[in-house]
């Protein structure tokens, strides 16, 4: 199917002048409705939901999503030790290479091995959940729902195993 011929521009059409006004026209309407409301929430009048459409954070946070991947925390056994085996499944997939393990033995025979050291780099980590996907443990999540994440400098943003369990 041919496809129509396309007219040549005219001169308000050439310089966007139209378009131009019509995005001002557009961004004021916005402004005039919406500044009444701002002023009257900030009287405390009319502070209801549905008035504004800014969340005032910290004192209100929107509803985060149930699969959100936030930081990651280790799952501990009954007995308060960490219930990772020390695999390295989830430093062997881990795309930034964030996941640092020590491995050593566990003194009950039934577990092969415990981390003695377990780090994650969350300067480096992309959130992208392989990590939690290919533990045969369930030893490590992310669901703790914490999304403020900064440290003052870059060691700050490596979480320890202590860390991790708290």
């Amino acid at each position: 199917m041919d496809s129509p011929e396309q007219r040549p521009l005219g001169v308000l059409e050439a310089v966007y002048l139209v378009e131009a006004a019509r995005g001002l026209m557009l961004t004021a309407r916005h402004f005039l409705v919406n500044f009444p409301r701002h002023v009257a929430r900030g009287l405390g009048i009319g502070a209801g939901k549905g008035n504004t459409v800014t969340i005032e954070y910290p004192e209100e946070r929107r509803p985060f999503p149930p699969r959100l991947r936030t930081r990651h925390r280790l799952v501990r056994r009954p007995d308060g030790s960490p219930r990772c085996v020390a695999c390295m499944m989830c430093e062997t997939i881990c795309p930034a290479h964030c996941i640092h393990i020590t491995a050593g033995e566990h003194p009950d025979p039934d577990v092969e091995k415990v981390p003695v050291a377990f780090d994650i780099d969350l300067g480096v980590c992309v959130f992208c959940g392989f990590c939690v996907e290919a533990c045969p443990e369930d030893a490590i999540r992310m669901d703790t729902g914490v999304v403020e994440l900064s440290a003052y400098t870059r060691e700050g943003m490596i979480y320890r195993m202590d860390q991790l369990l708290g």
